[in-house]
Formats: C-alpha cells, sequence, structure tokens
C-alpha cells in the first residue's frame, strides 16, 4: 500500500465512519444524485395503494453503498456512461429487495429509523414487493445500451447466490455447532457477492481489462465481508436510535456470528454450557448476558480485527490501480465497511 493511500485509510480510521460518506462519494456525487432520482421514478406505481408500499420500500435505502461502488469503480477505471448509472439503480433495487425479505425472516420493525414494510403492511405485501423490485430490477438490466446480455448475466449469477445464502443462514437457525468456515462461506454468498458484482459491473462497463475486473471484483468481495461482520457486530452492540434498525435479531433467531462462534469455540464446559443455554432462550436478560461473555472473552475485538483484516484485503486488491482520489475513495471505504455505526 503507497503512503498516500495509507494516509487516507489511517484519517478515515480516527473520524466517525457517518462523518466520511459524504467525502467518499464526492468524486461521483453528480452521477449518484441522477441514480437516486432514477430510482426514485422507477419506484412508483399508479394505483395509489400499490404507489404508497413501493414509495415506502425506497425511503428504506440508506447510503447508496451499492451503486456508489458501480459508480466509484466505473471511475476509477475510466469514464461513466449512462449504463453505469443504470446499473446502479438496478443494484440498489436488488439491495432493498433482499432487505425486505431479510426483515420478513427476521420479524423486524424498523429499519432506516421508519417501520419495515412488514410491520406496517405484513408479511403478504412484503414478500409482494420484493417480488416486484426484483422483477422490475432484471428488466431494467435488460435495457442497458450496451452489452446487456453481459450485465442480466452477472446479476443473475449474483441474485442466485444472494438468495442461496440466505437460505443457508435461514437452515442453519439454532445449529449453535455452525463453524467458521461455514459463516464465512455464507456472508460471503448474503452480502458479500452483490458488492463483488457491482465492483465488476463498474470495471466491466469502463472497459477494463480481465486482470482489473478480477481485482476489482475481489475488493468488492473483501469489502463485503468486512460489511457483513460489522454488521453482524451491531446486532450485538448497537442501539436502535444509533443504527435505525432491530437489534438482537440474529439472538433471536438464534443465528450464529463471527462474535458468538468465536466465543463458544473460546470456552469449555460449565462456562461454555451456559452460553448455549442462554442462547436456547433468547430473551432480554439472556442477550444481556450473552454481550457480557462476548466482550469478556474477546469475541467483539476478535470480530472488529477480523473485519479490519478484510478491509486490508479489499485496500490490496485496489494496487492494480493508478493513483487517484477515486482510488482512495475506495480504500478509505474499505474502513468504513468495517468500522460502521450504522
Amino acid at each position: 500500500m503507497d503512503s498516500s493511500t495509507t494516509t487516507s485509510v489511517n484519517t478515515a480510521a480516527t473520524r466517525p465512519p457517518s462523518a466520511v460518506v459524504a467525502d467518499l462519494f464526492g468524486p461521483i456525487l453528480p452521477a449518484l444524485r441522477r441514480v437516486e432520482d432514477r430510482l426514485q421514478s422507477e419506484l412508483t406505481s399508479s394505483d395509489p395503494l400499490v404507489d404508497e408500499v413501493v414509495r415506502h420500500g425506497y425511503r428504506l435505502g440508506g447510503k447508496r453503498l451499492r451503486p456508489a461502488l458501480v459508480l466509484l469503480v466505473g471511475n476509477a477505471v475510466g469514464e461513466l456512461t449512462s449504463a453505469h448509472e443504470l446499473l446502479g439503480v438496478v443494484v440498489e433495487m436488488i439491495h432493498t429487495a433482499t432487505l425486505v425479505h431479510d426483515d420478513v425472516l427476521d420479524e423486524a420493525q424498523l429499519r432506516r429509523h421508519v417501520d419495515t414494510v412488514n410491520a406496517r403492511w405484513g408479511n403478504e405485501k412484503s414478500v409482494l414487493l420484493g417480488d416486484f423490485l426484483f422483477s422490475q430490477a432484471f428488466y431494467l438490466a435488460a435495457t442497458v445500451d450496451r452489452d446487456a446480455a453481459t450485465a442480466c448475466q452477472l446479476i443473475g449469477r449474483t441474485t442466485n447466490r444472494v438468495c442461496h445464502g440466505e437460505l443457508r443462514q435461514t437452515l442453519a437457525e439454532g445449529d449453535l455447532g455452525l463453524s467458521q468456515a461455514d459463516y464465512f462461506d455464507i456472508i460471503d454468498g448474503k452480502t458479500a457477492e452483490l458488492c463483488a458484482c457491482c465492483c465488476r459491473l463498474g470495471a466491466v462497463y469502463a472497459g477494463a481489462s480481465s486482470e482489473v475486473a478480477d481485482a476489482m471484483e475481489s475488493y468488492g468481495r473483501n469489502l463485503g465481508m468486512a460489511f457483513q461482520i460489522a454488521d453482524d457486530l451491531l446486532d450485538l452492540t448497537g442501539d436502535e436510535a444509533t443504527t435505525g434498525k432491530t437489534t438482537g435479531a440474529d439472538l433471536a433467531k438464534q443465528k450464529m456470528t463471527l462474535p458468538l462462534i468465536y466465543t463458544r469455540d473460546s470456552l469449555v464446559n460449565g462456562p461454555r454450557l451456559a452460553l448455549e443455554e442462554w442462547l436456547k432462550d433468547p430473551s432480554s436478560k439472556s442477550r444481556a448476558e450473552v454481550a457480557k461473555l462476548v466482550e469478556a472473552v474477546g469475541g467483539f475485538a476478535f470480530a472488529q480485527k477480523t473485519a479490519i483484516e478484510y478491509a486490508n484485503r479489499a485496500v490490496a486488491d485496489l494496487a492494480v490501480l493508478e493513483e487517484s482520489e477515486l482510488k482512495h475513495s475506495l480504500a478509505t471505504l474499505a474502513f468504513f465497511a468495517s468500522r460502521r455505526d450504522a
């Protein structure tokens, strides 16, 4: 890693994550605003009742990380085109669809400081909204003005892997013996795959070589791994006022995340049995006891260290790029993902 990039990421590591987002997206802000406008115009319906639900789905969006990855990578590699902006809309629709379905699975009541779709309209409407978003995303991908087949193939493969990862995680609920290897494989599919796809799309539609496209895909995958590990930490350590979403959902569903797996593997005999009993009884009291034990054993510190290691791998993937403000933004973004507070 060169000295200028090191300075960039070190600066990000000392600032609150929410304070660096505007700076990171600065180079692509005009294009990102056009993505936002297009996204808002697409998420409408002529039927007022449907329109209310679809527009609520739009409000669930957060920092627009996925479209920003398409644009940042595309601009770091070459020139941005209308294809990048359209694909930014597509990946954000897919991401939102997964969030809507996730909230159903987790029985979540809050996201982005507003009611989830399932909390306001119920599970049936939520599932249908997610389906609507998926189908609209694929329709838009097919209208890309250059090599739509490549976009559809990449996005189709990715969506399949995301759904596969979510299915694996759901089937693993209650499996208190889940290994670290299985955990990493699950989050690689459910989260990192879409980030990797965004970065590959950005590179491919900017005319990148196979070597550069592969490196950017790897960057996105490592960033996505860091992001999900940090998200799993927030489920245990965050508060709803800050995160803006329901916390404790993983414990309630008996999902074994990295800090829990590390803690379990660090314990023997009585303490391990006590942890397993708390995990089987996801009450507010047991959640507090689990968090206290995870912190004492070093589970939180281990998970944070692992997230930062993935961020470091992501920064190393950027070595194929020429020095630029955009490269520095991508490097800083990796550490933002590993140190998120919401």
